[in-house]
């Protein structure tokens, strides 16, 4: 088919068309096309921009950017909004080209925004204390599990499938050291605080040999109440009622306990690459998100402490 010299308009409802009729595309799903095209249809006539064929990379950034900015008639989007107006636009100009509406695709080198890494949510020292001391009252055999527990996911960074899965011959009290089995079948032996082997040689005296009896006996070192291993769901709630009964109100998972680990190793002054070996991360760039967490709180410091940083 010979190329046309369609309008923006008569090209976009061709293809929001062709997504109805070939593609039966869910009806929310066309409403933001047809939402995120007009918008676009808009812009370009603001430039003057009628035909297909006289829009360039350079409008479609700028497009982009008023999307990121605002303007009179629209909040700023984010980069997770902006980002789907900018695959519905780049969805249209392929497709015009196939469809021979255009000759070119001006869309096609134009990236969508990546959105902000989400950063992880860390406890204050505070609030895991108050958590740690919750989980080991009363003195059961119960409690004692639950204390440990929660010792060795602080103390360690592990994983809740880690920790859940250690047998008793994976801790060295000794040495001081725990071997965790992260992702990928992948080994890597852990220091454990002083506070993390007292929780738990209290446990593997006094509360271990209780729940074991309730059942035929195993190496896990985490037991459920019916002497078995314990699961990473029960693991969970032990988390969860043990924050209720600190008064905690932040959302609180075992990965929270992982963040604040990593997060209070680097505030503390740890080098980035020996918590990535902590933690078990392939590539330092996983452990970097916790930087960010470290450079708001220095500069929550500096603008409260800093005697020129004031407005």
């Amino acid at each position: 088919m010979t190329p046309g010299p369609s309008t923006v308009g008569s090209a976009a409802r061709t293809y929001l068309d062709h997504l109805t009729v070939e593609r039966g595309l869910a009806a929310n799903t066309l409403s933001s096309y047809r939402r995120d095209l007009r918008r676009y249809d808009e812009f370009l006539a603001g430039r003057g921009i009628e035909r297909l064929d006289d829009v360039t990379e350079n409008v479609v950034a700028e497009f982009l950017m008023s999307l990121r900015e605002g303007d009179a008639d629209h909040q700023p989007l984010s980069a997770t909004s902006a980002a789907r107006t900018v695959v519905a636009v780049r969805g249209f100009h392929k497709f015009a080209v196939q469809d021979g509406l255009a000759t070119t695709d001006p869309a096609g080198a134009v990236k969508p925004p990546t959105p902000a890494k989400r950063l992880p949510k860390a406890l204050p020292l505070s609030d895991v204390e108050a958590i740690l001391e919750a989980a080991g009252s009363p003195d059961t055999p119960l409690a004692l599990r639950d204390r440990a527990l929660l010792e060795v996911l602080y103390g360690t960074g592990a994983r809740i499938s880690e920790a859940t899965g250690l047998d008793v011959d994976d801790l060295d009290t000794v040495d001081g050291t725990v071997l965790l089995r992260g992702k990928g079948g992948k080994e890597r032996l852990v220091p454990v605080g002083g506070y993390a082997l007292d929780a738990v040689a209290a446990y593997l005296s006094r509360g271990r040999p209780a729940l074991a009896a309730q059942g035929r006996g195993g190496p896990a070192l985490f037991l459920n109440s019916r002497g078995g291993r314990l699961s990473r769901q029960s693991a969970w709630a032990i988390l969860v009622k043990a924050a209720e009964r600190a008064g905690v109100t932040a959302s609180v998972s075992p990965h929270t306990l992982r963040h604040s680990f990593a997060t209070h190793l680097l505030d503390g002054g740890a080098d980035v690459r020996v918590v990535q070996e902590l933690l078990g991360h392939a590539s330092v760039t996983t452990t970097q998100v916790y930087t960010l967490v470290t450079v708001d709180n220095l500069r929550e410091v500096f603008a409260t402490a800093h005697p020129r940083a004031r407005d």
